[in-house]
């Protein structure tokens, strides 16, 4: 294992991962009738960035229930950097794969030095390999936000443990402006200043980075609610899409339809998602973990486990919560041969992200 424990071997290793799931991928639909690049680039949410970096944000689309979808849902960085590359004649959805590509292995990186500075090398690179491999890491290869965001946010975090605070807080505030939950950034940072400003000399600077780092997700929401003609517009735009806060409430319900309605059984089905959310930063927090870190998975965590829209999303919208990885990377380091763990993941995720995107759902 002692060979795998460079940034470029944990690159590598991330590219030749993702090549296996575009490969099944390209079988699958092939025998689908149906065109992988189409899958990656034209569908569901990958649609919608397109349509901002072509049109901006007057875009807004009736639903058969008579809700008008309103393009102000998704973050701008991503629909920029479509429309930027596209001056190379790409089309945006085609700029969308590009961007996410590179961000992607640019994400790996990041993950690769976080592991290694929280842990060790070999922790680093299984950290990529786990989050490379996640039953729905195909959304890393599509024109979809999340590479992008985790690129920002590994490297924004990597910074903060390094307690370069301008570097940190200019990644968390661009992860700001590509989804809401860049204000996870945002409290980790704060999360690290309660620790340092104790001891520092540069309190003013601390403070700043701090609320550098929370602008982005702040200017882009203020600007909807501008846009709308009231301080929650963001709010009522997403609400629109069906998408909320009620901790757990409406995903606890949903798991209780398949077995019984009974409010007691949703009861406990809801405590029983908070337990299992909390659990494992108990753990990192008894191991040590940097207060920082886990304070950004347990606000990624809560954001996408107490969301109450469409729960088929939920795993998707836990990729950015990559220190829980780290967890299991530094358990599978203990193991004689912890790649071999790692093999039937691939097979899994790649077999997985074609059924998915073959399907009819949206991930």
């Amino acid at each position: 294992m002692a060979r795998f424990v460079s940034p470029l071997s944990a690159v590598l290793i991330y590219a030749s991962i993702k090549a296996v799931g575009l490969v099944v991928l390209a079988f699958w639909s092939h025998t689908q009738q149906k065109s992988a690049l189409h899958l990656l680039s034209r569908r569901w949410d990958s649609l919608w960035y397109a349509r901002v970096a072509e049109h901006g944000y007057g875009f807004t689309l009736t639903a058969p229930d008579g809700r008008e979808l309103s393009s102000m849902a998704f973050f701008p960085l991503l629909p920029w950097l479509e429309r930027a590359a596209s001056i190379t004649g790409l089309t945006f959805g085609q700029a969308g794969l590009l961007i996410s590509a590179i961000a992607s292995v640019v994400a790996a990186l990041g993950l690769f030095h976080l592991g290694r500075h929280v842990h060790s090398p070999q922790a680093g690179t299984l950290l990529v390999c786990l989050w490379a491999s996640l039953p729905v890491s195909i959304v890393q290869s599509m024109a979809y936000s999340e590479s992008l965001f985790v690129a920002l946010a590994a490297w924004s975090l990597y910074f903060l443990m390094q307690d370069r605070w301008v570097a940190a807080a200019g990644l968390a505030c661009a992860a700001g402006l590509t989804r809401p939950v860049g204000v996870a950034i945002g409290i980790a940072m704060c999360t690290h200043a309660l620790a340092r400003l104790r001891h520092a000399d540069s309190r003013a600077r601390i403070l700043t980075s701090c609320a550098l780092s929370l602008s982005g997700t702040a200017a882009y929401v203020l600007w909807v609610g501008a846009q709308q003609g009231t301080f929650v517009g963001y709010l009522d735009v997403q609400a629109a899409w069906g998408n909320g806060f009620d901790a757990g409430y409406s995903f606890a319900r949903f798991l209780g339809e398949f077995i019984s309605p009974a409010p007691v059984l949703t009861a406990v089905l809801l405590l029983a998602i908070i337990a299992l959310t909390a659990t494992p930063h108990v753990m990192m927090r008894l191991r040590g973990y940097p207060p920082a870190l886990i304070a950004y998975s347990a606000a990624v965590t809560a954001m996408a486990m107490g969301a109450s829209g469409y729960f088929g999303s939920k795993p998707r919208l836990l990729v950015p919560a990559f220190p829980l990885l780290l967890l299991v990377a530094i358990a599978l380091q203990r193991s004689a041969k912890p790649y071999l763990w790692i093999a039937p993941l691939v097979v899994t995720s790649a077999l997985y992200g074609a059924f998915w995107l073959n399907g009819s759902g949206p991930p």
